[in-house]
């Protein structure tokens, strides 16, 4: 018979061997990046000039990771960047979700150790005479008294079944942390962008300020001249025309002010405080820092959706584990230590120690649904590793496109200022030739329309390569650091921003 001594000594040992229960998940092996091993037109790139990859990332060797910080010079988006974070409902439900995973994972992984408690119960039964133990038994009444320390349904897990569901809790739990920090990045370029539509709009409206200031001037010119009977009145309709175009575009300008304005409102999830630090000059340079870009497969330790997607991997991974324990017995303890008396106030005599043990163990022989579960979690496996494949590639495409927009919008808006001369420089002679009495007005009209257009697209353009370079700087996986994180192989140090370059803008203000 086996002693007390060694029963006491059997359960830990059981409790250690269903910790250190054998996994029947499959080896996990990330699967290869599904994308070349180098951005498309690499080396044409670094050959375009300012426009360079090289230019765009000479701390790519290190792999840095530029915070957002240091990537957003202007002090004023910089500080708005910090309310957003602060105050957005969208980041503080994304804080929340982690919050809820973690809980998760904890609920699940707490199945793995077993549940202990102290309690207690009294049972009073009443039979009728012909059921009593003893013939002729006066009281009929039964009472029973039961208290100690108990175990309920504790499972041995030998096969590994909640480890590998403790392990997919876990990975779950890792994926939500990561699309918080992708929460994190697409506010922080929205909170951008927006800072950028609303500057750009500014702009706008002082550029049609000053384009409004100069079709008033022409208009009076031409009035005069219909006045001495030398201009016609379709030319002053022409001029009237080009005058009531700028106002009409102005009006534009200004809803598309406010709207910018409160879309930002709306990201920041708080009021535009009125002491926020003064802005800088508007030009990319002026406002964004430079970007060490690497080779794709940086992005796999980069890119929070791309680790998140790998964590979903993992979990589905676990889950097969999970799947194929369920073929295997199921081994459960319940247990009790404590005391058992017929009476209340002799419960606890030393002759009233009372213990249950009390395994149980259940085998599938015909259940349909363990197999069918065991296909569902392959299945989702192989969903899993198509999603995370996906996320590398949408991933490359993201920074293939954007590296082709540094490479070519500085040549584009270089074009641009030189067309703006050549505007100019046509409106200013056909203005002389106009007073000359040379020419008709429209050669005065178009002229002012191709420079006027011009300026336009540059501003649009200035923008857009704004938005390039931060939709870069997302698709790399930065924005989730407030500072720069980087280690120099060599010397182990940790380095700092890379520098910026100077491409210089149309009348030195614009957005560029």
């Amino acid at each position: 018979m086996i002693s007390r001594n060694c029963r006491r000594a059997a359960l830990p040992f059981l409790i250690t061997l269903a910790l250190a229960g054998c996994s029947l998940a499959p080896k996990y092996q990330r699967p290869v990046a599904p994308v070349p091993g180098q951005y498309p037109d690499h080396d044409a790139v670094q050959n375009t000039g300012s426009g360079s990859a090289a230019a765009v990332a000479p701390d790519a060797a290190y792999g840095s990771d530029l915070g957002w910080s240091e990537f957003f010079t202007d002090p004023q988006l910089k500080a708005l960047i910090r309310l957003s974070l602060a105050n957005n409902r969208d980041m503080r439900i994304a804080v929340q979700r982690v919050q809820e995973a973690q809980a998760q994972y904890g609920i699940v992984d707490s199945d793995r150790l077993p549940t202990i408690g102290v309690g207690g119960n009294a049972q009073f039964t009443r039979n009728p005479e012909n059921l009593r133990a003893t013939s002729g038994e006066s009281d009929s009444v039964s009472r029973y008294y039961q208290a100690g320390v108990g175990m309920t349904a504790f499972e041995i897990d030998f096969f590994g079944r909640v480890k590998n569901l403790s392990e997919a809790a876990y990975q779950q739990y890792l994926a939500t942390a990561q699309a918080t920090r992708t929460v994190h990045i697409n506010l922080v370029a929205l909170v951008a962008e927006a800072y950028f539509r609303l500057r750009t709009a500014q702009q706008l409206d002082g550029l049609m300020q000053k384009t409004l200031e100069s079709r008033e001037n022409t208009y009076s010119l031409v009035k005069a001249r219909y006045d001495a009977g030398v201009a016609s009145s379709l030319d002053l309709s022409q001029a009237r025309a080009q005058l009531e175009t700028v106002k009409v575009d102005r009006e534009g300008v200004k809803r598309s002010q406010a709207q910018a304005y409160n879309a930002l409102q709306l990201l920041l999830g708080t009021e535009i405080p009125q002491n926020m630090p003064n802005s800088t000059a508007f030009g990319r340079d002026q406002v964004l820092a430079a970007i060490p870009v690497g080779l794709p497969s940086d992005l796999l330790e980069r890119r929070p959706d791309i680790m998140g997607a790998e964590n979903a991997l993992l979990a589905a991974n676990a889950n097969i584990g999970a799947a194929r324990a369920a073929f295997f017995p199921n081994i459960s303890i319940t247990g009790l230590l404590g005391f058992a008396s017929p009476q209340l106030g002799g419960l606890f005599g030393s002759g009233q120690r009372f213990w249950q043990f009390a395994p149980q163990l259940q085998m599938p022989i015909f259940a349909g649904g363990v197999r069918g579960n065991l296909d569902l979690a392959e299945a989702r496996n192989n969903i899993a590793v198509a999603q995370y494949e996906k996320a590398i590639q949408t991933a490359f495409r993201e920074v293939a496109d954007a590296l082709a927009g540094e490479a070519t919008y500085d040549r584009q808006l270089d074009a641009l200022r030189s067309l703006e001369a050549a505007a100019s420089e046509s409106l200013s002679l056909a203005t002389l030739r106009y007073e000359t009495g040379i020419d008709s007005f429209l050669q005065v009209q178009n002229a002012e329309v191709d420079l006027y257009t011009t300026q336009q697209t540059f501003y649009q353009i200035g923008m857009e390569s704004l938005m390039n370079r931060v939709e870069l700087y997302k698709a790399l996986g930065g924005g989730w650091l407030e500072t720069s994180v980087s280690a120099n192989p060599a010397t182990g140090n940790v380095s700092g921003t890379a520098p910026g370059r100077d491409s210089g803008s149309i009348k030195g203000d614009n957005g560029s």
